[in-house]
């Protein structure tokens, strides 16, 4: 049975507003229910543990995906996200790859966590396939500076410039997640549309740029597994 680890955010704090922020629900149940569908076992991990915060947005009705909606009667989904294990208990040998979901809580924690860091140069090393969708590509950043080929030169799609003035949060966000990647190399895509799906797939690494594009990220993913 393939094992994959999800790791979600821990932060909740958007910059210069009250408004909260943390994991986009939609994209962490539509790769999750694609990997428990497969039989792959998950395991939940975040930087504190326990249960990780919910962007309010997400749980919008025209934001509900028929993901949202299964997890919210699956018991079993429902406590393994409750009780995460901490980042610092989980290691890249115990699992055949890593996922990273959006929302803007990984651009507070993610980016800047050296256990996590540590994680994914771990996945890299071991050449074991790494996704991450819309602002989840955050969590590699802090990796890239420890091992710079993790990024240099890779086709990777991430949340775009253009989606953040769109969604009214560019003065809200600690920095440009595109600029970031460009910053370390990376060949930013995007799509020709803001809020359409974009997945590239490079070697073992798997990005997604936004919401629509968390399923077929999963999707490509799972290929490079099977």
């Amino acid at each position: 049975m393939k094992k994959i680890l999800m790791v979600l955010t821990s932060h909740d704090q958007l910059v210069n507003t009250d408004s909260k922020t943390g994991v986009w629900l939609g994209e962490f149940t539509d790769p999750y229910y694609e990997f428990i569908d497969k039989g792959y076992q998950v395991t939940l991990a975040s930087p504190k543990g326990g249960k990780p915060p919910i962007d309010p947005r997400s749980q919008l009705t025209e934001n509900i995906t028929s993901s949202n909606r299964r997890f919210k009667k699956d018991e079993k989904a429902q406590k393994d996200f409750e009780f995460t294990l901490p980042l610092s208990e989980v290691k890249a040998d115990d699992f055949d790859a890593v996922f990273f979901p959006g929302g803007h809580g990984p651009m507070g924690d993610l980016a800047n966590d050296d256990t996590n860091a540590e994680l994914v140069v771990d996945f890299f090393q071991q050449n074991k396939p790494i996704g991450a969708i819309c602002h989840g590509p955050a969590a590699l950043l802090k990796a890239a500076t420890m091992e710079p080929e993790l990024l240099q030169g890779k086709e990777v799609a991430a949340f775009s410039n253009a989606e953040e003035k769109l969604v009214g949060l560019r003065d809200n966000i600690p920095f440009s997640l595109e600029d970031r990647l460009k910053t370390l190399g990376a060949d930013y895509h995007s799509a020709t549309l803001p809020f359409t799906s974009k997945v590239k797939v490079d070697g073992k690494l798997v990005t997604g740029q936004n919401p629509a594009s968390a399923e077929k990220a999963a999707k490509e993913l799972i290929k490079l597994l099977e």
